[in-house]
């Protein structure tokens, strides 16, 4: 049990610290500078009371909105792929089955048609003589 208990106060400890590491301040004119180690992300940081506000640097906010309007397409569209085949349609611009029966039927009489076409060629003219080759 007192090793269960000194985990649990240990772990804040390691997140504290992981943090810690991840994240490097530098001290400017109007405050601070954040920069996130892991994703490059830079922060202004303002000292309010006593606690440290934080914000993203415009740039960053530009490129984090941009991103954020790729991804808003990219949700969009897969919940309507979801959502057609959770309704039993197809998804990807496969064709229907009607559309499908209706393709099959056009190639049927396509082929049915050549092929009398075909038949009715070689009942015209003779066949050739193999042996004379």
């Amino acid at each position: 049990m007192r090793r269960l208990m000194l985990l649990a106060c240990l772990l804040p400890t390691a997140a504290f610290a992981q943090d810690a590491e991840r994240y490097q301040l530098e001290r400017t004119e109007n405050g601070y500078v954040r920069l996130d180690t892991q994703t490059g992300a830079m922060s202004i940081c303002q000292e309010r009371g006593e606690q440290l506000v934080c914000r993203l640097a415009a740039d960053e906010r530009d490129a984090m909105e941009t991103d954020s309007v790729g991804l808003r397409a990219e949700l969009d569209a897969l919940e309507r792929r979801v959502a057609a085949l959770e309704e039993g349609r197809p998804a990807g611009g496969l064709p229907s089955d009607e559309e499908l029966d209706r393709t099959l039927s056009f190639m049927e009489r396509f082929f049915r048609t050549f092929m009398g076409l075909a038949q009715e060629w070689s009942e015209d003219e003779p066949a050739p003589n193999r042996t004379e080759l």
